[in-house]
């Protein structure tokens, strides 16, 4: 790849602040919300650096090649043929759900949509439809144009998040966010592992920016604090207006299932509100779609032994899209707790687990010198691991022990 044709580092920090940016943020102050905005802030701190530095370890692992790689092959020259095995089976369950979750929740999004803007009565099936065509096609053509229509969708979703700022800012009553349940922190890990999971966009990003390790770090970190900042405003607004009993409240909005722009309407009355929030979930979902369905691409790309030219290839494009949108048809609500096991399991051991594995057998067992290494040694290999494994270990006991959520 040319210097002229390689990517940019803000765009860059786009596709992963826009992968990480996705139908996760409108169900995040929920569940945060159970134990209050302060003791939240231990976990967001914690989860973004934590996801931070088991990204730079994947950056480790790929700037070890020369040629273009995705996950897959860098699990099957490290782990050897059950890791293997084992990121297969992981990584289709865990993308396969969260492309399902996508499809089906924007199939009645775009239903809105259609009904607001245009007074057509579109099914939510149509809608995922229409979604999975329209959008398809700009996976098809590849990394660029999904960067170019990205930065595009970004500005939508700002833009759309900035309105519902403005209106929300006046309406912030601080003691909301003082309320502090501390014991159930630890129940929103599942979400913030998935919403600070950009690790599958990696080997996709370090070939875009023409395998200059530098810019790929400097996109992480980046998109990361972005992804933080808006988070936290975020969590300021929604925590700082929805009161936690009371209808629409945390409360009810947890056991009805409702995401955080339903409740922010069922609080505050207005149509702008409603407005703002149907578009901040298309452009939230929107982003991360693309980012996720590209990234999956290439990975099936990449265990199957395909090369791409200047397009994806088409039988991939199919084979990332039509699987979840066939679910997303047959059961449209089946995909809520499969998204928990992926996010509080299967996301924690591909992206927590492995790349530390990976690391280490290279660094310490097979002595491969890259040209770039994490720095913190075996203590920081150490203790990323054990965090993972806490993660994992936490959601198993909530998921056969007891409720995925605390019993309020």
């Amino acid at each position: 790849m040319s210097k002229s044709k390689s990517g940019s580092v803000f765009g860059g920090m786009l596709l992963l602040a826009g992968s990480c940016i996705g139908a996760g943020m409108l169900g995040l102050p929920i569940l945060t919300g159970l134990s209050g905005f302060y003791p939240s802030l231990v976990v967001f701190f914690g989860i973004w650096a934590f996801m931070t530095l088991t990204g730079l370890l994947l950056v480790e692992v790929n700037s070890g090649y020369q040629r273009r790689v995705n996950f897959i092959t860098m699990v099957d020259k490290t782990l050897g043929k059950k890791g293997r095995i084992a990121c297969w089976l992981l990584y289709l369950f865990l993308f396969y759900s969260i492309l399902l979750a996508y499809i089906a929740g924007i199939g009645s999004l775009v239903s809105t949509i259609f009904e607001q803007y245009f007074r057509m009565n579109v099914p939510d099936w149509g809608g995922s439809l229409f979604f999975v065509l329209l959008f398809g096609w700009i996976i098809y053509m590849g990394t660029r144009p999904v960067d170019m229509w990205n930065r595009v969708f970004m500005i939508g979703k700002i833009g759309a998040f900035l309105g519902l700022v403005v209106i929300g800012v006046t309406q912030i009553q601080s003691e909301l966010l003082n309320r502090s349940v501390p014991e159930y922190t630890l129940y929103a890990l599942p979400i913030l592992v998935i919403s600070f999971g950009f690790h599958n966009m990696i080997p996709s990003l370090t070939h875009y920016l023409n395998n200059s390790v530098k810019r790929v770090r400097a996109s992480i970190i980046l998109g990361g604090i972005f992804a933080l900042v808006i988070y936290l405003v975020w969590q300021i607004i929604v925590l700082g207006i929805i009161p936690f009993g009371g209808p629409s409240g945390i409360l009810e909005s947890y056991n009805t299932g409702d995401e955080a722009t339903q409740a922010l309407i069922g609080i505050l009355h207005t149509n702008w509100v409603s407005y703002f929030a149907t578009l901040l979930g298309f452009f939230a979902i929107l982003t991360s779609f693309l980012a996720q369905s590209l990234s999956l691409s290439h990975f099936l790309g990449d265990g199957l032994k395909i090369n791409n030219k200047k397009h994806e290839e088409l039988w991939l494009v199919v084979l990332t899209l039509v699987p979840p949108l066939i679910l997303a048809f047959a059961y449209p609500g089946a995909f809520l707790k499969a998204l928990n096991f992926a996010g509080g399991i299967c996301a924690v051991i591909l992206f927590g687990i492995m790349p530390v594995m990976m690391v280490w057998k290279g660094r310490y067992r097979e002595k491969i010198e890259t040209p770039y290494r994490v720095f913190g040694g075996k203590a920081l290999l150490i203790a990323l691991f054990s965090v993972a494994v806490f993660i994992a270990l936490f959601q198993l006991s909530n998921m056969f022990d007891a409720p995925y959520l605390p019993k309020l």
